[in-house]
Order: C-alpha cells, then structure tokens, then sequence
C-alpha cells in the first residue's frame, strides 16, 4: 500500500505544481482562456490560490520524502483536499460539473494520503 500511496502524492504533486505554476505566474487574461473561472476572482485571489497549490504540491512530498517534520505531508494533503472543496463549492452553483468531477477526484486522492500518512 506504501507505493501506491508514493504514487498518488506523486501525481498529486505533479498535478499542483503544474496547477500552482500557471495560475501564480501567468497573466489573467491568458489564464481566463484555459479557466474561465478566473474571471469571477480578483488577480489576487487567483495568485493566492496558485502559491497554496505551489506550497500544498511541496509539502505533500518533500518532507515524507526527507523523513524531516513528515507530518507536514498530511498536512499538506488536508490543505490541498480544503482547495477541492472550496472549488467544488465555486463550481457546483455554476453546474460546472466537469470541475466538480475533476475537484472531487483530487480531492479524494488528497484525502487518500492524508489517512495513510498520519
């Protein structure tokens, strides 16, 4: 079970990463085309939710990986499941239910580490 829970904080992480880097460093109007969602957020909040990804995709791996502060993994897994819900909440109204199903995926597997790692 270890190298499957290593698999998911793996793509977890590449998944956040990749999420975190668009949404923290690209322009609005050239993030908006990929997510529409963008639009109904300040650039702020956008670049804000893009750290937190940056920050949840680091800290679901590095210190598991390290053996240094390894509760922070779970941690991080709880925060990144805390962004799922808090987007499934944006999408659900707007019955954005390609979202909602992606979320509710990344949630679930976030929700997955944070068992087996604490």
């Amino acid at each position: 079970m270890n190298v499957a829970v290593w698999i998911i904080q793996g793509v977890l992480a590449l998944m956040f990463l990749m999420a975190g880097i668009m949404k923290s460093a690209q322009p609005k109007d050239k993030l908006v085309k990929s997510l529409p969602w963008v639009n109904d957020f300040s650039l702020q909040t956008v670049r804000f939710i893009g750290i937190s990804e940056l920050l949840g995709a680091i800290g679901i791996v590095v210190p598991e990986l390290t053996g240094i502060i390894p509760i922070l993994s779970p941690v991080a897994a709880i925060g990144l499941a805390v962004i799922m819900v808090l987007a499934i909440a944006h999408h659900l109204p707007k019955k954005e239910y390609k979202e909602v199903g992606f979320n509710a995926f990344l949630l679930i597997l976030s929700l997955v580490v944070a068992y087996y790692r604490f």
